[in-house]
């Protein structure tokens, strides 16, 4: 007769896997997932070659380091992106793939997942936001998927997907936060230590960050394959730095909004693995602006003669950063750089160009407050002299004995801090008072074009949308209805920035 504990142990149920579609032998003994076997074992090279390693050469002559970048944009959906989606899906069973799949994403996540079910027979289903760039909503329905645009952001289309997942019995094709989908970007790691000359003198590989999936990835296979010494550092925007922060909290942190210029990694909260990895393996995450991503966006331009997108840049310019605020230029350091991706609209590329050399720092942008006296101009332009200047805006002031100019000239001595504190003090001493306004994103998207014929508006509140639209807006509130009004941007929810005390719009717009 079998004891009591032998009966017990007979009829207890086996404990359920942490990750379902993993097997037992694809988990360490910690029950987190053995990386290195996954990423050896993907299957992304079914459907793609490896991606070549290119040599920057003006960009490693600029900043005294070898810069490689790793081409992930020459990619055949143009983006990294293809590598998870497809090792995900050629996983699914047979009864999984004749159901079919849903997935959200912006754009370079939907086109691996349509390229993969086309490649593989599974019927796709996208949800994407409503703002995804057109190209890769075109591109999407070009590879068979049905799109469906709904939802403002990537989290009200995430809600959208599980809905229809839930409903139609589909599976869901992760962006980010699954082994599978982490382990098809990490060959990306692998790619890049096979094919950089010397992987142990290598300084660091740099990668943008979403939802974590990409970095997560390398850093696996990385830590375990390459020399203790290469460093793996993540690229956030100012305005959609999910990861540090939930890095600096100890948990997920999910922000109340992201920008969307760098729409390929616009999400609010990172994913839970990605997250698990790279608090623990992610040697740091820099930032960026949007300036700097076009600045990024020229670099690679002049190098390849491709276009990326802004977060197909994000790596490059947080490269940039990292050399710059390390004093590494002429260190004689390698780096490598995912080129994440390259589904740029074409209409962004105007608003690219014109940032792009503030964002180098090769271009200040200024308002000056000048007496309204002649040779005033003169004056002026003998402190920018010999700087060439790139714009330059007159404005009467209204009380008649000052005026206010805005404008731009090209730093020469490669400094700009010095140079530009260099031009204030100069106005300073010729009784004349400069204000740098290259940071005042409201002056630069808005104001720059609409100085001349203006008067002052009783009660106008100003309201700058963090959009892609980037839209201004004056609107008069009497002040007993402001409570009221207040109350109904509240209801709103709406992504805005008051700028009614901006004072570059004071100067040009309402004197």
């Amino acid at each position: 007769m079998a004891s009591a504990a032998t009966i017990e142990y007979a009829s207890k149920a086996p404990e359920p896997l942490p990750y379902p579609r993993l097997s037992q032998h694809h988990l360490l003994p910690s029950n987190t997932p053995d990386y290195l076997r996954l990423i050896l074992t993907a299957k992304v090279y079914e459907i793609l070659k490896e991606t070549p390693l290119a040599f920057a050469t003006n960009l490693s002559t600029k900043l005294g380091s070898q810069i490689w970048f790793k081409r992930e944009d020459l990619q055949e959906v143009f983006s990294f992106k293809i590598r998870g989606a497809y090792n995900f899906m050629a996983s699914l069973t047979e009864e999984e793939r004749w159901k079919g799949v849903v997935t959200c994403s912006a754009g370079n996540h939907a086109q691996g997942v349509a390229l993969s079910g086309a490649r593989l027979r599974i019927p796709c289903t996208i949800v994407m936001p409503q703002a995804t760039p057109s190209i890769k909503v075109r591109n999407v329905a070009r590879l068979g998927a049905k799109v469906v645009l709904h939802g403002a952001d990537f989290d009200e289309a995430k809600a959208e997907c599980a809905r229809l997942a839930a409903a139609h019995g589909l599976t869901f094709v992760p962006p980010y936060d699954d082994p599978l989908v982490i382990a098809g970007q990490g060959t990306i790691g692998m790619e890049i230590l096979k094919q950089v000359p010397e992987s142990d003198t290598l300084e660091g590989i740099f990668g943008a960050v979403g939802g974590g999936g990409l970095v997560a990835g390398i850093a696996e296979y990385v830590k375990r394959i390459g020399s203790p010494n290469t460093r793996v550092m993540g690229v956030e925007t100012v305005d959609g730095d999910a990861m540090e922060r939930s890095i600096a909290q100890g948990e997920r942190v999910t922000l109340k909004e992201v920008g969307p210029f760098s729409d390929g990694t616009a999400v609010k909260i990172v994913g839970e693995e990605p997250f698990r990895i790279c608090k623990e393996l992610l040697d740091g995450i820099v930032k960026v602006d949007n300036d700097e991503i076009c600045a990024a966006i020229k670099d690679i331009f002049e190098e390849t003669r491709s276009i990326t997108e802004p977060a197909g840049a994000l790596a490059l310019a947080g490269l940039k950063r990292y050399i710059l605020e390390n004093n590494l230029v002429g260190a004689q350091k390698k780096f490598v750089v995912v080129i994440s991706g390259a589904n740029m609209n074409f209409d962004r590329l105007r608003f690219v160009s014109e940032r792009a050399e503030l964002g180098e720092g090769h271009e200040a942008l200024l308002s000056v407050d000048i007496p309204e006296r002649p040779g005033s101009f003169v004056a002026l332009h003998s402190i920018i002299h010999p700087r060439a200047v790139t714009e330059f805006i007159y404005r009467y002031n209204v009380r008649g004995d000052r005026a206010s100019v805005l404008l731009s000239f090209i730093i020469e001595s490669g400094n700009r801090a010095a140079e530009v504190q260099e031009v204030l003090s100069a106005l300073s001493n010729a009784d004349m008072k400069g204000y740098d306004i290259s940071d005042d994103e409201c002056a630069k998207s808005h104001i720059r074009y609409m100085i001349g014929g203006c008067h002052k508006v009783p009660n106008e509140r100003v309201f700058f949308a963090k959009d892609l639209g980037r839209v201004l807006a004056g609107i008069q509130v009497p002040e007993s209805d402001d409570e009221a009004f207040v109350q109904f941007l509240e209801k709103l929810d709406y992504s805005y920035v008051d700028e009614t005390n901006n004072a570059v719009y004071k100067m040009y717009l309402q004197s």
